[in-house]
């Protein structure tokens, strides 16, 4: 079975997230810091560490099978790819930004003004949508300071902490696009049965990300209560204990519901809880 390709940053703010990510998936590959492709050993498949510019046109001209790349650069290149995973990491803003004692203070302000951005093609769309006529400036590299010097008016770039905006006398004006990694394909390819077991291998990681695995002590008379707040996968696992009329009860709840959830199950009389992270959960 022919071998699969995977691009990744090899150096930038996707590079880390991405190589513990494959790690996670049970891939083992060495030496990626130093080569600009990676086999791995245990899986058919290749790492080729790339620009996350050029990534999204070698997976849609079948140079590499498969990338990770953020939303942003997809966009910004125009390519034609199969989105198969959002992969939660990587969450920027590509934003709108003022001098702080400037003059704009709506949208149509910006009419006539000089914008400078490393995205023309993204910032061009989202001006036409809004009607909006604006001299677009390319610039390469350290865009925050162009209004400093005289350059433009305005910037749109990516913001993650908004510090280096602050830092160069800018404030955010407004969002351009949100963004984060995604796991892209050659269109046509999804059922490719390689893929599909790797999918599989990403899939169970982020669900054990979004997870806590939770064992809790409850009354008997009580466990219909606490039944009706954890789901589980299917339904919580339900072990008697020693002590006459207690249960141990098994589950797992959701990162985002966890702590009013600890609330609710205190509430109807859970005790000695333990929560433990999870690995990997496959369905």
């Amino acid at each position: 079975m022919k071998t699969l390709k995977i691009a990744i940053q090899k150096s930038g703010r996707l590079n880390e997230k991405s190589v513990e990510l494959l790690k996670n998936c049970g891939l083992s590959f060495d030496n990626y810091k130093s080569s600009l492709i990676s086999p791995v050993s245990n899986f058919p498949l290749e790492i080729l560490f790339l620009r996350d510019d050029d990534i999204p046109e070698y997976v849609q001209d079948g140079i590499a099978d498969l990338g990770i790349v953020g939303e942003n650069v997809i966009n910004e290149t125009e390519v034609d790819v199969a989105y198969l995973q959002m992969l939660g990491f990587g969450k920027c803003s590509l934003k709108l930004a003022i001098p702080n004692n400037g003059v704009i203070t709506k949208l149509e302000d910006l009419n006539g003004k000089a914008i400078a951005t490393s995205y023309p093609v993204i910032l061009e769309k989202f001006l036409a949508d809004n009607k909006i006529t604006a001299d677009i400036r390319t610039i390469s590299g350290s865009v925050e300071i162009s209004p400093g010097l005289g350059l433009s008016d305005a910037i749109c770039d990516l913001v993650s902490t908004g510090g280096t905006l602050k830092s160069n006398g800018l404030i955010p004006f407004g969002d351009v696009m949100h963004s984060q990694a995604v796991l892209i394909g050659r269109k046509g390819e999804e059922e490719n049965p390689l893929i599909v077991e790797l999918m599989q291998r990403v899939q169970s990681v982020l669900r054990a990300k979004e997870t806590k695995y939770v064992v809790l002590n409850i009354e008997r008379k009580n466990l219909e209560a606490i039944k009706s707040l954890l789901n589980g996968i299917k339904s919580p696992t339900v072990v008697p204990l020693a002590d006459e009329g207690w249960v141990a009860v098994h589950t797992v709840i959701a990162e985002k519901d966890f702590w009013s959830k600890i609330s609710q199950l205190k509430a109807v009389g859970a005790q000695g809880i333990v929560v433990m992270p999870i690995e990997k959960i496959i369905l």
